[in-house]
């Protein structure tokens, strides 16, 4: 069931963003009267799984889920199409249109995609406003869940104050993406401040550790089940540990020291069970294990337990205008930052470049609105950034070559354009096999 929970979200997404880019491309190829033989979502080579025509165009799903596309009459693109080319232009042909015309067709869909991205934004902040808690109110710092970010010199316990010289006022969604693009981050470790330089290699270091978050907010040890060896049978679901040797434990990340410093003993320990506090005993591995697997609270069952105070901040639907344009712009930008990282070989960003699968890992495996709407606000801004590249065979390329025939008045002949729409498609191949090569390769040897 979890797997076809992530998997409809992942095509769900996928199939909106393919639709509403060609979409872009579609209507103003309509409004100026050029013929759009195909409309596909997903590629139909040799055969398609529907299609219908109406009037002059053919609608329909491919079965290779790698993207879709509009044919549109005369025009140099992924089916070259070469005996239509050889032929005298058409009136309603895209080669017979003015080189505006074409431009504006061309950026439809990148153009569709950012617009998208921002009304999810906006209307994201609308219906869920911003859930966060206070950093202040991260009075024991937080807790680093990747080795990676320990090796670069932040700790458990640390407060992040600054990240590149931008102060941290709210722990949220966004704070593991921007440690991660971090140059420099101003934290407070015992009273004193101080800054961390992380590697250059920082990102390339981070994905060597198994997925998931870098630092998070330091939560209870509380029980959800036992390990099927566990010698600790009196431990109960949702118990929560208040101490464990005599030492005070307030913090999940603080039961590991101390189980490791007792192996293969027996130590007391004090649990709260249904709000009341009880005397055990617990057995420690050999290995410091005590077989437990523990709960993740969020944040609401979190503030319940009094360890913070979870802030939300509403918005009215012309509040939440602004507040979206702002979320889609950083996006944007840290986005634009991160496709700098991978074409810099010295930060070995381009070893986490993935493919179809790791899109689909970052659906959650469980239905939400609000993640998925997230994620698919943020796949349409890389879909668009992506798109305007300049490589022939990709919007960016076409646009490329047009406005190069607005500033100088000469129109690049087909055969360069089928030339370079060539090299293009290599490239992109290339591209498609690294990302998804890249994919195989992480799942072989398990990260």
């Amino acid at each position: 069931m979890e797997i076809i929970i992530k998997l409809s979200q992942f095509l769900l997404s996928l199939s909106l963003l393919i639709i509403l880019h060609e979409l872009g491309h579609f209507i103003p190829a309509k409004l100026f009267k050029t013929r759009v033989e195909k409309f596909y979502l997903f590629f139909d080579v040799k055969y398609s799984l529907l299609k219908k025509k109406i009037g002059e165009t053919e609608y329909g799903i491919g079965w290779l889920p790698l993207g879709g596309y509009v044919k549109i009459s005369g025009m140099i693109d992924e089916s070259m199409d070469k005996e239509q080319m050889a032929l005298p232009p058409k009136p309603w042909e895209f080669r017979s249109k003015p080189a505006w015309q074409r431009l504006i067709i061309m950026l439809g869909g990148v153009t569709v995609n950012f617009i998208l991205a921002f009304i999810i934004y906006i209307g994201m902040a609308f219906a869920y406003g911003d859930t966060y808690i206070a950093m202040d109110d991260l009075k024991d710092g937080i807790w680093v869940t990747n080795p990676a970010v320990e090796k670069a010199g932040i700790k458990t316990g640390d407060k992040i104050l600054a990240i590149d010289g931008v102060k941290v006022g709210k722990f949220d969604n966004s704070i593991n993406l921007e440690v991660a693009m971090a140059k420099e981050i101003l934290i407070e470790r015992n009273g004193i401040k101080q800054t961390i330089k992380t590697p250059i290699d920082f990102i390339d270091q981070l994905s060597k550790h198994e997925k998931g978050l870098l630092i998070t907010q330091r939560i209870p040890f509380v029980v959800n089940t036992l390990t099927e060896d566990s010698p600790n049978t009196n431990l109960k679901a949702k118990d929560i540990f208040v101490s464990l040797n005599g030492e005070k434990v307030k913090y999940f990340d603080q039961v590991e020291g101390i189980s490791n410093k007792n192996k293969g003993k027996e130590i007391p320990a004090v649990i709260l069970r249904n709000l009341k506090e009880m005397k055990i005993t617990i057995k420690v591995s050999k290995t410091g294990i005590i077989g437990v697997r523990p709960a993740l609270l969020d944040n609401n069952s979190l503030e319940k337990l009094g360890y913070y105070k979870v802030s939300t901040q509403n918005y009215s639907f012309f509040e939440s205008i602004p507040v979206g344009i702002e979320k889609g712009k950083d996006q944007l930008i840290s986005y634009g930052k991160q496709l700098k990282m991978m074409i810099n070989p010295s930060t070995g960003a381009y070893k986490g470049v993935g493919g179809f699968a790791a899109i689909y890992n970052i659906f959650p495996d469980t239905w939400s609105w609000e993640v998925f709407w997230g994620i698919t606000a943020l796949l349409s801004i890389m879909l668009g950034v992506m798109n305007l590249l300049p490589i022939p065979a990709l919007d960016g390329g076409h646009v490329m070559f047009l406005l190069y025939e607005i500033v100088s008045g000469k129109k690049p002949s087909d055969k360069f354009l089928e030339n370079a729409q060539m090299v293009g498609f290599v490239l992109l191949i290339t591209l498609l096999v690294f990302a998804n090569g890249n994919d195989i390769y992480k799942a072989i040897v398990g990260r």
